[in-house]
């Protein structure tokens, strides 16, 4: 298990999704992922949306929103980066190269955030904190674990957010790199990868895109159940090294991936 009440700049510190209907996109992770949802708060628009805070144990793990008017009409799941200021990093994003697609601007009590899309074409957020740090529950089932970044530029990749976030690029396995942030150790020491991991980086074709990823029990169950609820599987369940892991779309739409962690003994 893994409880944080606070994330250093640089550290991915928040994920959530903006869905066309709310109500089914709550109904279908509630049941998928066992998640209560505090809410809904207001948020910005004309009209003005609802926001809704997915909750383990009463701990926040997510978000899920409306979608927002002028956003794209797909929805996807989003992850935001911890800043000490999100004006001063858009800055420096665009300067290194970022479009800058929502200029910062304030969602109160939590904070301040701004939407950007990298010069590869992949769309993150910032997060300057206030009430809301980030998800307070990581690495376990029903909870976020790991952001990927695939993207066939990775060379852009790797230098973008190297002048924004200060990250390092390491190889870790053929067409993967872990980026890390130096002098920041997290993570959970059962975790088959190093501990001051912040993201993964991976090549791929296709459009360059954030995703995200939530550990559950059982990978199996969890596609079966997916299925039910409307979803579909987009990557059947398969074994890697201490995980069992898949992709799933919600029936929205939006991308998720889902694993399943193996005992270590069993993962050899």
């Amino acid at each position: 298990m893994s409880n944080r009440d606070h994330y250093p700049p640089g550290v991915p510190c928040w994920v959530d999704t903006a869905q066309p209907d709310v109500p089914g996109a709550l109904h279908f992770y509630g049941a998928l992922l066992g998640w209560e949802f505090a809410g809904p708060g207001p948020m910005p628009g004309d009209p003005p949306g609802e926001y809704h805070v997915a909750r383990v144990r009463g701990r926040d793990v997510a978000g899920i929103s409306s979608v927002p008017p002028g956003a794209p009409a797909t929805p996807a799941w989003t992850t935001y980066v911890a800043v000490q200021s999100a004006d001063a990093t858009v800055d420096r994003a665009r300067a290194a190269g970022a479009t800058v697609m929502v200029a910062p601007f304030d969602a109160p009590p939590a904070g301040r955030l701004a939407v950007l899309s990298d010069p590869t074409g992949a769309v993150f957020c910032v997060w300057e904190a206030a009430a809301r740090q980030g998800a307070q529950v990581l690495n376990e089932p029903s909870a976020w674990a790991m952001s990927r970044l695939t993207t066939g530029d990775t060379d852009a990749a790797k230098a973008f957010y190297r002048d924004v976030f200060g990250w390092e690029a390491e190889a870790f396995a053929p067409g993967v790199e872990l980026f890390r942030l130096p002098g920041y150790v997290g993570g959970e020491p059962h975790q088959p990868v190093p501990r001051d991991v912040v993201a993964v980086l991976t090549a791929g074709e296709g459009d360059p895109v954030w995703s995200v990823d939530f550990w559950i029990d059982d990978a199996e169950s969890a596609v079966a159940r997916a299925t039910e609820l409307g979803g579909s599987v987009v990557v059947a369940p398969q074994e890697i090294p201490g995980f069992v892991t898949t992709v799933i779309a919600d029936p929205a739409g939006a991308v998720v991936s889902l694993s399943q962690l193996l005992d270590p003994a069993a993962a050899g």
